[in-house]
């Protein structure tokens, strides 16, 4: 079932949504988490409580991108779960991932929503200017969480060509956030 037919399912409140979106993008949604949890039964209950939020925020919201909305939840819920089950020891892959990302996107305690909108634009815009090798690098790196192995495997190019790709595309982010008037 497409996307617009599963969210066509949430708007109406039908419960076949949660079935359809498991279909769809159960599998993606449960390598994510445990690519962060790296904990099978922490996975599939972060998986349940991504369709539990996905099915509370549909209505009102109707996601323009309904994958990258499902992953920005399952992600978030995986994080936090890290955090609460991690308080005192932090995985060293995931504080390695958020540092970098910290040093191009700024940290906003004020307006937190109209920033995040904001940031979340600009994102979008520089993605759209990226050759796309940088561009599905720098995903698989801070949206699928994937090593810089398991990059470097996947598109059978060196570890440090990936690692040059991402700091090259990190700093062109930070100028292209700093361009767009967010401080970094």
């Amino acid at each position: 079932m497409d996307d617009t037919k599963i969210l066509d399912l949430y708007w109406s409140r039908n419960e076949l949504a949660i079935a359809e979106t498991d279909i769809a993008y159960g599998n993606r949604l449960f390598c994510l988490s445990n690519r962060i949890l790296q904990n099978q039964q922490d996975s599939e209950e972060n998986v349940s409580d991504t369709y539990m939020k996905t099915w509370s925020v549909i209505p009102p919201n109707r996601p323009k991108y309904f994958c990258a909305f499902l992953l920005k939840i399952c992600r978030h819920l995986a994080l936090d779960r890290l955090d609460w089950r991690k308080a005192a020891k932090r995985n060293a892959e995931i504080v390695s991932l958020t540092f970098e990302m910290e040093m191009c996107i700024p940290e906003s305690s004020h307006d937190r929503h109209a920033e995040s909108r904001e940031i979340a634009m600009a994102m979008e815009s520089f993605l759209k200017t990226l050759p796309k090798e940088s561009r599905l690098i720098f995903l698989r790196r801070y949206l699928y969480v994937d090593t810089v192995s398991e990059i470097s495997q996947r598109y059978g190019i060196s570890e440090s060509k990936v690692k040059m790709q991402l700091h090259r595309t990190r700093a062109k982010l930070a100028a292209h956030l700093k361009k767009e008037g967010i401080c970094v």
